[in-house]
C-alpha cells in the first residue's frame, strides 16, 4: 500500500530514495520510470555527499541543490536538465508530505530556474489581499497565530516547532503571563530569536527535540503590531507546557500541552487550504499551500516590497556569514526598520 501522509516518522526510513521509489512502485509506476528517477537521484546523493560531505539526502538546503544543477550545465542540454530538476523536486516533495521530510529544499530552486529550462512555470501566485482573505477565515488563535507566524517570519516549519518562550521577546501587558527571553533579545524588545542550534534527535532546553533547524546562522526577526495581536490572543489561552523547555506552540487537541510537531503544522495548513481550494490531494508544490509555500510568498512579497535581497536573505536565514554579519550589526536600524515599514498585513 501507498504512503499515506503523516504515517510514517523519519527515524523509520533508513533509505530515503529507496523509499520513495517503492512507494511509486506501489503507485504504479513503470520500471523504466522508476529506474530513470533513482539513476538522478543517486547521482544527486553522491554528488552531495562528495562536494558537501552531506551523507543523507535529508540534508542539502537550496544552495546544495542550485549547486547540482549547476554542475549539470555543458554536459546535458537544459530540456534534460529541466527534467532531472522536476524528479529532485517531486522527490523532496512527496517525502514531505509523506511526513518523512520537513521541508522541500526544490521548492524555491524550481521557482528560480530561467524559463529556457524551467519546462513549468505555471504556479500558484497569491496576492496579498487573497492571503488576507484567507487568514481571516482561521478562527483558532493557535491555528491562526501559526500560519500567521510563517507569513511574517518565513521560518521553516521545523524552526516554528523548536521555538521556545525564551525566543519570544514581548511586552504582554493584557495579559498575566511573565517569562524571561534568553540573553540577546534583552535590548531587541518585540523579536523572534530563530536558533541554528536545534537537531533532530538533539536535547536542547532539557527536551529532545523531533524537528531541525536548518539555519547556517541565528537569526532575529522582528515582530510587528500585526503579529503581537496574534501571538498575545495565542498567549492568552496556551496551556500549560508539559516539557520544560516551554515551547511557545503547543497542542490543545490529544496531545494537550505537547510541543507542536511538523506534521501537526501541515495538517492545520492543509485543513485551511482545502476549503480554500489551495490543496489537492496529488497535487504538487505548483499548485498547492503548503507551509512551505509561505515562506516562498515571504521571500517573494517582501523582497519585491524592500528591493533588498539581503535582508530577505537574512531575516530566511541562508546566507553567507559575512552578510549575515553585516545584517546583525545593524539589526536596530536597517533590519528592523525596513521589515517593519515594509512588511505586509494579512488579517483585517
Amino acid at each position: 500500500m501507498a504512503t499515506e501522509p503523516g504515517s510514517v516518522t523519519p527515524e523509520e526510513v533508513d533509505d530515503p530514495i529507496a523509499y520513495f521509489l517503492d512507494d511509486q512502485r506501489y503507485h504504479g509506476k513503470s520500471e523504466r520510470t522508476l529506474e530513470a528517477y533513482e539513476r538522478v537521484l543517486r547521482r544527486f546523493e553522491s554528488f552531495v555527499d562528495e562536494r558537501f560531505g552531506v551523507d543523507s539526502v535529508d540534508g542539502p538546503e537550496r544552495r546544495e541543490c542550485m549547486a547540482w544543477i549547476h554542475s549539470l550545465r555543458g554536459e546535458f542540454e537544459p530540456s534534460t536538465i529541466a527534467t532531472y530538476a522536476s524528479y529532485l523536486n517531486r522527490f523532496y516533495d512527496y517525502m514531505t508530505r509523506v511526513g518523512v521530510f520537513e521541508d522541500n529544499p526544490m521548492g524555491l530552486v524550481m521557482e528560480e530556474l530561467p524559463e529556457s529550462i524551467d519546462t513549468n512555470p505555471t504556479r500558484r501566485d497569491l496576492s496579498v489581499p487573497e492571503m488576507r482573505s484567507f487568514v481571516a477565515d482561521i478562527g483558532h488563535p493557535l491555528e491562526r497565530a501559526v500560519i500567521v507566524t510563517l507569513l511574517k517570519t518565513g521560518m521553516r516549519v521545523g524552526e516554528l516547532c523548536n521555538l521556545d518562550m525564551q525566543d519570544l521577546n514581548l511586552d504582554t501587558p493584557e495579559i498575566d503571563l511573565e517569562w524571561m527571553p534568553r540573553v540577546g533579545l534583552e535590548r531587541r524588545s518585540a523579536s523572534l530569536f530563530v536558533s541554528a542550534e536545534p537537531a533532530r534527535g538533539s536535547d536542547v532546553n532539557g527536551e529532545q527535540r523531533t524537528a531541525s533547524n536548518k539555519r547556517k546562522r541565528d537569526t532575529i526577526v522582528p515582530v510587528d503590531a500585526e503579529l503581537r495581536r496574534v501571538l498575545i490572543d495565542w498567549l492568552a489561552i496556551r496551556p500549560d507546557a508539559v516539557s520544560p523547555a516551554q515551547p511557545l506552540f503547543l497542542d490543545t487537541g490529544d496531545s494537550w500541552g505537547e510541543r507542536l510537531t511538523p506534521s501537526d503544522i501541515r495538517y492545520i495548513v492543509e485543513k485551511h487550504a482545502r476549503k480554500r481550494g489551495w490543496y489537492r490531494t496529488g497535487g504538487g508544490t505548483q499548485e498547492n499551500v503548503t507551509p512551505h509555500y509561505f515562506r516562498h510568498f515571504f521571500t517573494t512579497h517582501l523582497r519585491d516590497r524592500t528591493g533588498d535581497r539581503g535582508i530577505v536573505q537574512y531575516l530566511r536565514g541562508d546566507v553567507a556569514g559575512d552578510v549575515i554579519d553585516t545584517y546583525t550589526h545593524n539589526w536596530g536600524d536597517r533590519v528592523r526598520e525596513t521589515y517593519l515599514q515594509h512588511i505586509y498585513t494579512v488579517t483585517a
